[in-house]
């Protein structure tokens, strides 16, 4: 159901890979609420991903951007305002990996120049898109921008490796980004901390499966789809959150609040 909650407002969508991802989800539902987008992701993401299936959907552009890039991101920002005729209103981040979790390195043994690319990628980038759009001015006020992380910023999740550091910083640019940027253009920054979610990237972490079904019988309500996630972010971007930022909002069914289920005690009866 469309509500038109994002009618005349344009946006930037970093990170729809395929039909799995977030991403994909959220740029599907901007389009029926009424927005219009410019989609990117990095050049090599483009030759693996169907994006152009999503772009011809959803009437959007893709620009590819190396999002650790500030001339790629100059050039994004740029080109995005050119075809969307104006200041940007909202920006989706969802963009993160990990050469140390893709390697198998445990948390223990990292590799420090792969930890410097989690980093850059997974978290600093989150800093450079908005540093990058200050500068240019290009959010118009009361814009919003999401980004996406997991509680394994605030919890131990030991196959989480090096991406748990990663979002934990992820959080604390948003944060620090949020209070500048809320003084300079009333410009709102939050992150969405959403469920285990069946998407390409999180599946290839160690024991997702297990964990997946250990957090769905954990969260009162279940496991957050991404159908649902999507329908947050939208809420997030529209006019109706306009008090809302610096938070780090939990979208996990109650699973961050939740200390122990009936569920899963009954797994562990004497």
């Amino acid at each position: 159901m469309s509500y038109q909650l994002l009618k005349g407002k344009r946006g930037i969508i970093f990170g729809a890979l395929d039909p799995n991802s977030i991403a994909w989800k959220v740029a599907e539902r901007c389009h029926e609420e009424g927005a219009t987008f410019v989609l990117s992701n990095a050049p090599v993401a483009l030759r693996m991903g169907a994006i152009n299936q999503l772009a011809e959907k959803c009437n959007a552009q893709v620009i590819g951007a190396d999002a650790t890039s500030i001339p790629d991101l100059e050039n994004l920002f740029s080109k995005s305002q050119e075809i969307l005729g104006g200041k940007i209103d909202f920006v989706l981040h969802s963009i993160g990996m990990s050469p140390n979790v893709r390697k198998g390195k445990i948390y223990t043994d990292l590799d420090y120049e792969y930890f410097h690319k989690t980093i850059d990628i997974s978290s600093m980038s989150l800093h450079k898109v908005m540093q990058t759009a200050m500068k240019l001015d290009a959010i118009s006020e009361w814009g919003s921008v999401i980004a996406l992380t997991y509680i394994a910023g605030q919890r131990v999740f030991p196959d989480y490796g090096d991406m748990a550091d990663a979002k934990a910083m992820l959080e604390s640019i948003a944060r620090s980004f949020g209070y500048h940027y809320g003084k300079f253009r009333k410009v709102r920054v939050n992150t969405i901390s959403q469920s285990p979610t069946k998407t390409t990237a999180g599946q290839g972490v160690k024991g997702f499966g297990s964990f997946y079904n250990y957090a769905d019988k954990m969260s009162p309500l279940g496991n957050a789809s991404a159908e649902a996630c999507a329908n947050y972010c939208i809420s997030l971007f529209s006019d109706l959150t306009k008090m809302v930022t610096m938070q780090n909002l939990f979208h996990d069914g109650g699973f961050s609040y939740t200390g122990v289920s009936k569920e899963v005690m009954d797994k562990f009866e004497d």
